[in-house]
């Protein structure tokens, strides 16, 4: 199992079952701070570099919060022209540099390989919020602690699931990763639901049929949507070679509350790496949707500051060590009746 403690988090493929469960277990324990029932400060003192050169809401801000949770300092970077690598610095140079003032980096950057070359000139831990079309680990990571959670509230778990992804499974990072990690479990049954063009690429089903998973490769879904858990993607629109192009997909893979009712089980999870596209002309998780019990997309969100904070904790060696520093909340909060 990785050891964790000093090490970088860039990829999927460092992580097994086990070190899959020890994150869930150390996920688990984040709860009361991140529902504010209590507060922890083992990271007093400590400082994030959340350096985040491609555009994003939800994974910096999660990054940030979980830091922040934990009792640490964060200091942020959003854009490339805001940064010395417009001035033409090597990622080593800035890795170097930020190492020197941090004691642990979030990185997100539109290039393949990007995090991962950074890490090389880095004295602190690394952890990967994105790397072009490549790899996305904390959102798989929160994504599986989701479908866990969601299938237990039907008694029932990841092996021998059914899972359909849809949409742009060909540029969506996500479902890249989410795919290894799920290489893991056992009999699961992957319905990959997109367009010719946007299909999974063939080293991810590569993967997933040499675990022993059954795959069903189709461009509709009508009667593909019958699964445990609808994974719905985002067209990566800023990923394809033009906007007309991108064009194209718009639309195309639209689940509404009837589309639900038509082809999902009564029970079937609705999950989304967020932000849902919901320009009309887009829609993918329709606003209908919001009162369905099922749509688990906003308890994702949730789910990603837990596996943030575990990863810190981890990471930088706390993870025994986060009760010893507890103290109350004094403030009023509502997340503490939820």
């Amino acid at each position: 199992m990785l050891s964790f403690q000093g090490e970088n988090i860039l990829s999927v493929n460092q992580l097994d079952r086990e070190a899959i469960e020890h994150i869930f277990a150390v996920a688990k324990q984040m709860e009361p701070y991140a529902k504010k029932h209590k507060r922890t400060r083992v990271l007093e003192g400590a400082i994030l570099a959340n350096l985040f050169f491609e555009p994003s809401t939800r994974t910096r801000v999660s990054f940030g919060t979980a830091f922040n949770l934990l009792g640490g300092i964060v200091r942020e970077t959003t854009g490339m022209q805001s940064s010395a690598l417009a001035k033409g610095e090597s990622l080593y140079d800035t890795a170097r540099v930020i190492s020197a003032y941090a004691d642990a980096v979030a990185m997100r950057h539109p290039d393949a390989g990007s995090v991962s070359e950074f890490a090389t000139g880095s004295d602190v831990p690394v952890i990967n919020g994105g790397d072009g079309p490549n790899e996305h680990p904390t959102q798989a990571l929160l994504d599986l602690l989701t479908i866990d959670r969601e299938l237990g509230r039907f008694e029932r778990g990841i092996d021998g699931m059914h899972i359909a992804l849809v949409g742009d499974l060909k540029y969506g990072r996500t479902v890249h990763s989410l795919s290894k990690l799920l290489c893991h479990y056992k009999d699961i049954h992957f319905s990959m639901v997109a367009p010719d063009g946007l299909q999974m690429p063939d080293y991810i089903l590569d993967s997933v049929s040499n675990a022993g998973h059954k795959i069903e490769i189709v461009s509709k879904m009508e009667g593909n949507l019958a699964a445990d858990i609808v994974y719905q993607t985002r067209i990566q629109e800023e990923r394809f070679p033009s906007q007309e192009e991108a064009n194209k997909y718009r639309g195309g893979f639209r689940i509404s509350q009837a589309i639900y009712n038509a082809h999902c089980k009564p029970n079937s999870v609705l999950m989304h790496p967020l932000p849902r596209d919901s320009r009309s002309d887009a829609n993918e998780l329709d606003n209908d949707l919001n009162n369905n019990d099922n749509l688990a997309i906003f308890r994702q969100v949730q789910n990603g500051v837990l596996i943030r904070m575990a990863l810190f904790a981890l990471t930088l060696g706390v993870e025994n060590q986060i009760t010893k520093y507890e103290a109350d909340v004094p403030w009023f909060s509502r997340k503490r009746n939820s």
